[in-house]
């Protein structure tokens, strides 16, 4: 795989480009890393009458890479002026070359937090409307007291710290191909998204992967939870009061109908426990309602 290192600050002393240089050769094994400055590109104004040279360059390389790595210092809890003037111009004009790109963020600093700040502020930039980039999720590579943590090989020094990076930049190998088919699928807000030919049933095929063109439809069924169907739904059976009821009340759609109820004791049976006879026949009021069609189902409710 191919990935795109960009040295966030434009200062010419950096631990940042000590730890993209890093990478570069510990990873060489399993990916190819250039490592880009930001020293050239000017401070990002709409008034400059078309694309700096410095900045199309890093465009173009961004364009042929599977991803791109962005180690970033942090100053004042934010990324540099250089780096904000780099992807301004970015996602600027015809220049979207970060829209549905993978990206992995690292950094280093002097303090003990390492680049916590610059690093959130870095995220919510390349998430914006018009960057669209595909940010590593977790694995934060925060590496603090950045003068211990180098020898003068330039080489990281501490196990667990090589370690952690290991695990996060294998992660982003895995996010980065698991991505690599979902990327011509994403919104393309530049508006220069290839057009799909629909008359091609294979539109796009890698190794384990392909898009095909396939025809959705709707026809219409039975109700699958009810079973019942649309003609049973317009034409509902409704219940009427028996000719000869008794009928105690009534309204819209209701009625209050006398039944005769029976225990199967005698009449003349006593209770037990009081001593006292019951009736073996009472008369119960019975409220019935007519059915009326469920608009969600076409089912009835009694």
């Amino acid at each position: 795989m191919k990935f795109v290192a960009i040295v966030g600050t434009n200062a010419s002393f950096s631990y940042n480009r000590k730890l993209l240089w890093y990478m570069k050769k510990h990873f060489n094994d399993k990916a190819q890393i250039e490592v880009l400055e930001i020293t050239d590109v000017p401070l990002f104004s709409e008034d400059i009458k078309g694309i700096p040279t410095r900045v199309a360059e890093i465009a173009s390389s961004i364009e042929g890479a599977d991803g791109v790595i962005f180690s970033t210092p942090e100053y004042d809890h934010s990324i540099t002026a250089g780096l904000k003037s780099l992807i301004e111009w970015l996602s600027w004009g015809s220049l979207h070359p970060l829209t549905n790109t993978p990206v992995m963020i690292v950094g280093v600093s002097l303090g003990n937090m390492g680049t916590v700040f610059a690093q959130e502020n870095l995220r919510q930039i390349l998430s914006s409307p018009g960057i669209d980039a595909f940010v590593l999720p977790s694995n934060q590579f925060l590496l603090g007291r950045a003068a211990q943590s180098f020898n003068e090989r330039d080489e990281l020094v501490e196990e667990r710290t090589i370690g952690w990076l290991e695990h996060c930049f294998d992660n982003f190998m895995i996010y980065t191909k698991t991505l690599k088919p979902m990327r011509a699928l994403a919104e393309d807000r530049t508006g220069n998204a290839e057009k799909k030919v629909h008359a091609v049933k294979i539109l796009e095929e890698g190794d384990g992967w392909w898009i095909e063109d396939t025809a959705l439809g709707f026809l219409p069924k039975d109700d699958a939870d009810t079973g019942s169907s649309k003609k049973e739904a317009e034409e509902p059976s409704v219940l009427q009061p028996a000719p000869d009821a008794k009928i105690l009340d009534g309204g819209d759609g209701w009625w209050i109908e006398e039944i005769s109820l029976s225990t199967g004791a005698s009449e003349s049976e006593s209770d037990s426990d009081t001593g006292a006879s019951k009736s073996a026949h009472g008369k119960v009021a019975v409220v019935v309602e007519k059915t009326q069609p469920d608009s969600s189902t076409g089912a009835s409710e009694h």
